[in-house]
C-alpha cells in the first residue's frame, strides 16, 4: 500500500497540480479585483474579494462576444468541412486501395508537417486575388490546409480497425459501393469521426497566426487574436480581463472534451491499434 502511494499517487498528485496550476490562476485573476492585483500585502493565491467586475466589462466593454461567435462559427465550419473531406480521402484510400494509395496517405500526412508560417505568404495572395481577405469565412478553407492531413491520417488509421468482413458480407447481399461507404462504415467510424472532429476544432479555436495575419477589422477577429490585441497596449496588460477571456474562451473546447471523451480515447485507440 505505501509504495503504491509513493510510486503511483504521490507523481500523480504532483503531475496533477502541475497540470491544473495554470487554470487556478486564471480563474483566480479573472475574478480578483484590481486592487489585488497589484497590492503585494495580500495572499497571492487567493482571493479575498472577488468581483465580476472583469467579466462585465469583458462583455460589455470589448468586442469579446463578437470575437467568441466568429471563433465559433469558424471552428466549426472548418472542423465539418476537414473531417468530411478527410473521411472520404481516407475510405478511399484504405478501402478502395487504388494503386498508390499508401504512398498517397503518406504524402498527406507529411503535408501536416509543413509550418503554417511557410503557407501564409501564398495563402494572403490566394486570399486577396479572391477578394475573400479581411471576411472571417475565409478562414474556413484556409484552416483545412493544416487540419486534413493529420484527419486524414487519424481517420485512415481508424477504418484498418474496422474489419473488412462486413462490407464483404454486405456485398454479398448486393449492396453497391456507396451504400455500404455510408450505411455501413460511416456509423461504424462515429468515434474516429468524432476524435477527429474533438482534434480540429482545437487546433481551430486556438489558431493565432493566420488569423491575426488575415483579418484586421477588430469585428472580424477571433477569441486568441482580439484578447491578445485588443487587451494588451504596449506595456500595458489587462489581466483580469485577459484571464477573463481566457477562462470563457476555454468553455467550449473543455465542454467537447467533456461530452465526448469516451468516443475521443475509443477513436484514438482506434487509430493507433489500425
Amino acid at each position: 500500500m505505501r509504495s503504491r502511494l509513493l510510486g503511483t499517487w504521490l507523481p500523480l498528485f504532483f503531475f496533477a497540480v502541475f497540470l491544473l496550476f495554470p487554470f487556478y490562476w486564471m480563474v483566480m485573476t479573472a475574478v480578483r479585483p484590481n486592487q489585488e492585483l497589484v497590492s503585494t500585502a495580500t495572499n497571492p493565491f487567493l482571493v479575498h474579494h472577488p468581483t465580476l467586475d472583469h467579466v462585465r466589462y469583458l462583455l460589455g466593454g470589448t468586442g469579446f462576444p463578437r470575437w467568441f461567435w466568429n471563433t465559433m462559427g469558424i471552428a466549426t465550419g472548418a472542423s465539418v468541412l476537414s473531417v468530411s473531406v478527410s473521411w472520404l480521402a481516407a475510405y478511399g484510400i484504405v478501402r478502395v486501395g487504388f494503386p498508390g494509395a499508401q504512398a498517397t496517405g503518406l504524402v498527406i500526412y507529411l503535408g501536416y508537417l509543413v509550418p503554417p508560417a511557410i503557407l501564409f505568404i501564398p495563402l494572403a495572395d490566394i486570399l486577396l486575388k479572391l477578394g475573400w481577405f479581411d471576411r472571417p469565412a475565409a478562414l474556413v478553407p484556409v484552416y483545412t490546409t493544416f487540419l486534413i492531413p493529420f484527419c486524414t491520417w487519424l481517420l485512415m488509421g481508424y477504418l484498418k480497425s474496422i474489419p473488412r468482413e462486413i462490407e464483404e458480407a454486405a456485398m454479398v447481399d448486393g449492396a453497391g459501393r456507396v451504400r455500404i461507404m455510408l450505411g455501413i462504415v460511416l456509423p461504424l467510424s462515429g468515434p474516429g469521426l468524432i476524435s477527429a472532429f474533438i482534434f480540429a476544432f482545437t487546433l481551430s479555436w486556438n489558431e493565432y497566426l493566420y488569423a491575426l495575419v488575415f483579418m484586421s477589422a477588430p469585428e472580424h477577429k477571433t477569441v486568441p487574436v482580439g484578447l491578445a490585441t485588443e487587451l494588451v497596449r504596449g506595456d500595458i496588460y489587462q489581466w483580469g480581463p485577459l484571464m477573463a477571456g481566457a477562462v470563457l474562451g476555454c468553455i467550449p473546447v473543455v465542454a467537447i472534451y467533456f461530452l465526448f471523451v469516451d468516443r475521443y480515447v475509443q477513436g484514438m485507440s482506434g487509430a493507433l491499434k489500425g
